[in-house]
């Protein structure tokens, strides 16, 4: 017979042992990752096909309107179509993410209502239907990279550390707008409306250095460097400029100064997410 876990409920419990439950879960974790993937490819016409048109189409767009009307410039000998995909894919990792993270806790109210688990799983387990997207996406870049005939280097390698960064930053917003969405149901309204802005304010569409150079031009050299790190300061531009630092390979330029800011902001984001969650976890299944 298998090993069994017992539950043990008592005041103050939960909370000294959280981080233990949370592992003695992980096969609820698994459970309601694997039916989120599930549900989100077999209701769909389209199923894996909605991964890649989306990021696709993105592609396109901004190719077209920032490539070649704009005239912006990419990195070095790099295809604009290549550049504007190594930004698409965390981008949409992280929309997608902190989009189904959102609404989790209050789409599996009918679980959270009725028996004990760590919550932290359901935002948790949301992100592996992102990471999903994620992995069928890197298709396109294989496409277009065969396509240009530009093929990565060694940097290549440093890929699995900046994804597990971009999941960081995910989780730590999502986390906090989880909890948010539970009490007030406006943040539903509202995150579509921060994904959208946000494509736009994270350098996405064109190279962090045209922001950098935009700015020492306007303000001078000593405040446009400040204003630059203040930019630095959202944790996706980090995310990015690792992407394309380890997929553009020579051709991609890195600021390390903004990356560190971007990476000590991702992770104070992770922890006061978990340390909110957890603090408003307890009134769920009663607001709820």
């Amino acid at each position: 017979m298998g090993a069994t876990h017992k539950l043990i409920l008592e005041p103050g419990r939960a909370s000294k042992n959280y981080w233990r439950d949370l592992f003695h879960y992980r096969e609820l974790f698994l459970i309601l990752a694997w039916r989120d993937v599930i549900v989100r490819y077999k209701q769909t016409a389209a199923g894996f096909a909605w991964a890649v048109l989306q990021p696709l189409m993105s592609i396109i767009i901004m190719t077209v309107i920032f490539g070649e009307v704009a005239g912006l410039p990419s990195e070095g000998n790099v295809p604009y179509a290549i550049l504007v995909c190594a930004a698409m894919l965390p981008w949409q990792f992280f929309a997608n993410a902190l989009s189904l993270a959102s609404q989790s806790v209050v789409n599996n109210s009918n679980l959270i209502s009725k028996i004990y688990f760590p919550r932290m799983i359901v935002p948790a387990s949301s992100i592996v239907v992102s990471l999903v997207d994620f992995l069928v996406a890197c298709s396109i870049l294989a496409v277009l990279m065969f396509w240009y005939h530009f093929w990565p280097t060694w940097r290549l390698i440093a890929l699995p550390a900046l994804v597990l960064l971009a999941i960081a930053a995910a989780l730590g917003p999502g986390l906090i707008v989880t909890a948010l969405t539970v009490r007030y149901r406006d943040f539903r309204m509202l995150i579509p409306f921060v994904i959208q802005f946000g494509l736009y304010v994270c350098p996405v569409a064109y190279k962090t250095s045209v922001i950098h150079d935009k700015l020492v031009i306007k303000l001078g050299q000593d405040l446009g460097e400040k204003c630059f790190l203040l930019y630095s300061l959202n944790p996706m531009v980090g995310v990015i400029d690792g992407f394309r630092w380890a997929i553009l390979g020579g051709s991609s330029t890195f600021y390390w100064p903004g990356f560190l800011i971007s990476l000590a902001l991702t992770l104070v984001l992770l922890y006061v997410g978990i340390l909110y969650f957890r603090k408003t976890e307890r009134a769920f299944a009663d607001i709820i």
